[in-house]
């Protein structure tokens, strides 16, 4: 097993850390300069932002908040939300993301990804799929921030998108989505079954158990969670100390 990599997420709603649940009563959360700047400080492997009202109110991703919060971290940055061309993809790198990540764009256009993975490499793409379990058991995904039924198995469309280049898949279960109750094992370990790809599991991190068994019984290749570490419940080193001590491997050194 190579190194897991724990991740926050900075979901960003009008320049804004936000959190809800269940994708719905968002709440703020804080500056997204000075919560990345702390992140880089105390042992996020990555950082994920993204700015979750961009495509709804059809507007770019904020590129000067990219740039600020690039200027104040060291570790790896993707950023997603709002990018729905190359330009963008571009504007983003050019602002200071190692990553872009797709959701929307990608399925109302699904060339995008291999537009993008032959322009930058696929390592450098991201697709975010947005799951919620259906009637008949299976994984719909969803767009727009949670808002749009996208008429997509999440399944197949994980396949998809590796089939068209992507580098990772970054998959929220909207179910289990800020409730605490622990990732959605079952989602993540069937979509990390189904590509060969890293699978990075987000949506419901409580505990530390939670993080494990999402590695260990789902398959993903990283953790990610949002308000959990926002509101200091639980710090990244102590979670990764965990893991650790059950014998996953995973960087203790913390960049500066």
């Amino acid at each position: 097993m190579s190194r897991i990599r724990v991740i926050p997420c900075l979901d960003i709603s009008n320049g804004r850390v936000v959190k809800g649940v269940n994708f719905r009563n968002i709440k703020d959360a804080g500056d997204p300069v000075e919560i990345a700047a702390a992140y880089s400080q105390s042992g996020a492997d990555e950082l994920v932002l993204l700015d979750i009202s961009a495509g709804r109110q059809g507007r770019k991703m904020l590129l000067d908040l990219v740039g600020r919060i690039a200027e104040q971290i060291s570790v790896p940055f993707t950023v997603g939300g709002g990018i729905v061309s190359i330009k963008d993809m571009e504007d983003v790198f050019q602002a200071g993301a190692d990553r872009i990540s797709v959701n929307s764009a990608a399925l109302r256009r699904p060339e995008i990804i291999s537009e993008a993975a032959e322009r930058f490499g696929s390592k450098s793409i991201m697709v975010a799929i947005d799951a919620r379990r259906g009637i008949d058991g299976g994984y719909e995904v969803y767009s727009d921030g949670g808002y749009t039924r996208a008429s997509r198995d999440a399944l197949e469309w994980a396949r998809e998108a590796e089939l068209l280049g992507a580098g990772e898949i970054l998959l929220t279960s909207m179910d289990t989505d800020g409730t605490r109750d622990g990732y959605d094992i079952h989602l993540t370990k069937s979509v990390a079954r189904t590509v060969r790809i890293p699978v990075i599991a987000s949506g419901g991190a409580g505990s530390p158990e939670h993080f494990y068994r999402a590695i260990v019984e789902g398959g993903a290749s990283g953790v990610l969670a949002a308000s959990l570490f926002h509101y200091g419940e639980l710090a990244i080193m102590d979670v990764k100390r965990y893991l650790q001590d059950k014998g996953v491997p995973v960087n203790m050194e913390i960049n500066r």
